[in-house]
Parts: C-alpha cells; structure tokens; sequence
C-alpha cells in the first residue's frame, strides 16, 4: 500500500473508532432514555418482590424513567435468574438477586441455566434480613425447643414447607435441621406466597420463610414465630428469640441484591449503584423497609462480590455434611 494510501486509512480508522467512542459514551450519559426492567425470581406475594417494588418505586423518581419489577418465579430462583443473565448489557434490564440465586444454587443444582459469578455484574447489597422459624397457631409447639422435641421423637412425621428449593429459608431449615439432629419433610413451594396460604391454612404445620413477608401475619397472629436465624434478634420485633439461644452459633442472615447482566457498561453500573445507595440512605425508605423487618445495606459493589463468594463457600461446606437433593 502506497504511504499516502496507508495514511488515509489510517486517519479514517481513527476518525471513526472516535465516532464510536463518542457515540457509545452520549449513550451512556442519556441512560436511561426509556423504560427499565428488575427481574424478581419468585412470584408476586413475597418478601422479594413486596421489596423490589419499593426500590422501583424510588429509582423512578430519581432516574425520570419508569422501573418495572417483572415477576418471573420457578425452580428456586432460577429461571427468573437464567432469564436475567442472558439479556443485554445495555442498562434496561437489572436483576433482584438473593442468598439463594447466588449462593445456594450455583452449589445444589446441576444445571442453573447461568453462571452465578460470570454472568453478573454486582450492582449493590440492598437489604438484608433474618429468617423466621413459624407455625400454624394450631401446632402444639410454643417454642423451638418444644418444635425439636417433638421432631426428635417422631422423626420424618411432621413437613415444613419454604419459598423454592434452594432459597435461604430453605436452606437455613436444612442447617437447622443438620444442627438439631432432626427429620422434618420439605416441601418446596414456587415463592412465599404460595407457601404461606398453605401454612395459614394448616396444610402444612411449619414454615421456613424471610422474616419480612410472614412479618404481617405474625403480627395478625395468623402464624406464630418460634425463632428468627440471625444472631442477634429482629430490630422490628425482638419478642421473636432467635435460633442461636437453643443452638449456640446459629446465623443465616436472608439478603436481597441488584446485579447486572455480564458486559454492561461500567459507567451505567456506577450509576446505578449511587442512585441506589442514595434510595437506601433516605431515613423514608429505612422507614418502609424496617416495617417488612428488614436493614436497608448499600455499599460498593465489591462488597456484595465478596458476599456472594462467601455464601457460595459457605453453602458448599454444608452440602458436604448434608446433601440436598433438588430435581
């Protein structure tokens, strides 16, 4: 190629990886220009979604765009987190991850359909809350210690249900179940809502649930709450005693997250994640989030990274010790 040839080639290759860059940065600056959708994993009716719609509701204010929460629930978290995954990178489409989507999963299923750490971004730790241990009022247990008693006496008799395989109910019942040395039933359910109709109704006697979503019906006294799993107890309602006063160490701590579909574009994730951390600092939102019994969190996104290694370890040791089992 002739050096005056080459020179102009050149100069246009410049000319147009510049427009590119340009193009791609003003797109980024206007983002958002339209409507934006948080994938939540469960159905309508739980302590998820009821928490994704509060974060929605204030990033629709403060980002002048609407934010959808899209309920797609089904096999503990995972379909709604596959659909997620495989969206584009583009800043309109967020996902509402959990211990269970990102901790619990990756390690009982075989076959998630996505990759918990490759094909998300962390955005930010939105909220955090203990599970609660509750009962039908009619189920003769008062307390946990009467609860285990009675399930060490006639092992596999009595059946407990929680939102989908995998979630951190779930699997906080599994360690308890491991700690105590007992036999209860599973019987998973596609989110909260479902489950808790059953244990109000007495279909099932004992329910694993995240404290805020069965928080009203405690307070209705259409269930009655034997313990919360955190360490210390529930800030919305320290009646509730928690596991670790009848089994010393016992802590599982349930927590809610926006992630990003892998590739999107950093200066979106930076955002996001301030406009997030602002919606979390507000003394009104504290206020909404604290009625579900829940901690409004925040942070870096590295933070909610190191959680989400941390939980894949620690569920990891326990289906060593005690497989589950998960179709």
């Amino acid at each position: 190629m002739k050096p005056a040839l080459y020179g102009a080639v050149c100069k246009a290759a410049t000319i147009l990886a510049f427009l590119v860059a340009t193009s791609t940065a003003s797109a980024q600056d206007a983002w958002p220009s339209r409507p934006i959708k948080l994938v939540v994993p469960f159905p309508p009716g739980g302590s998820s979604g009821a928490m994704a719609l509060v974060l929605a509701d204030e990033l629709t204010k403060r980002l002048g765009q609407q934010v959808l929460v899209d309920n797609r629930g089904g096999a503990g978290g995972n379909i709604g987190a596959a659909f997620a995954a495989k969206q584009a990178p583009d800043g309109y489409t967020f996902f509402w991850g959990t211990g269970g989507t990102h901790g619990v999963n990756p390690i009982i299923y075989k076959a998630p359909g996505y990759d918990a750490v490759k094909d998300f971004i962390p955005v930010v730790l939105a909220m955090t809350a203990p599970n609660v241990i509750v009962v039908n009022p009619s189920f003769p247990a008062k307390t946990l210690g009467e609860l285990i008693a009675m399930a060490k006496a006639e092992p596999g008799k009595f059946s407990s249900a929680a939102p989908g395989a995998g979630s951190t109910p779930h699997m906080m019942g599994e360690l308890l179940k491991h700690r105590a040395g007992v036999q209860v039933v599973n019987v998973p359910y596609q989110g909260s809502g479902p489950a808790l109709a059953d244990t109000i109704a007495g279909h099932v006697p004992i329910m694993f649930d995240g404290l805020p979503s069965s928080m009203p019906h405690i307070k209705s006294g259409k269930l009655r709450a034997l313990a919360v799993s955190s360490a210390t107890r529930a800030q919305s309602d320290a009646s509730i005693p928690t596991v670790a006063e009848t089994l010393p160490g016992f802590d599982v701590t349930a927590w809610w997250a926006v992630f990003a579909p892998a590739k999107t574009p950093a200066p979106i994730v930076e955002r996001l994640n301030r406009e997030v951390n602002a919606i979390l600092a507000a003394p009104a939102t504290q206020r909404r989030i604290a009625d579900f019994g829940a901690t409004t969190e925040g942070g870096t996104p590295e933070r909610l990274q190191k959680l989400v290694a941390s939980e894949i370890e620690r569920w990891s040791d326990l289906m060593k010790a005690q497989p589950v089992k998960v179709d």
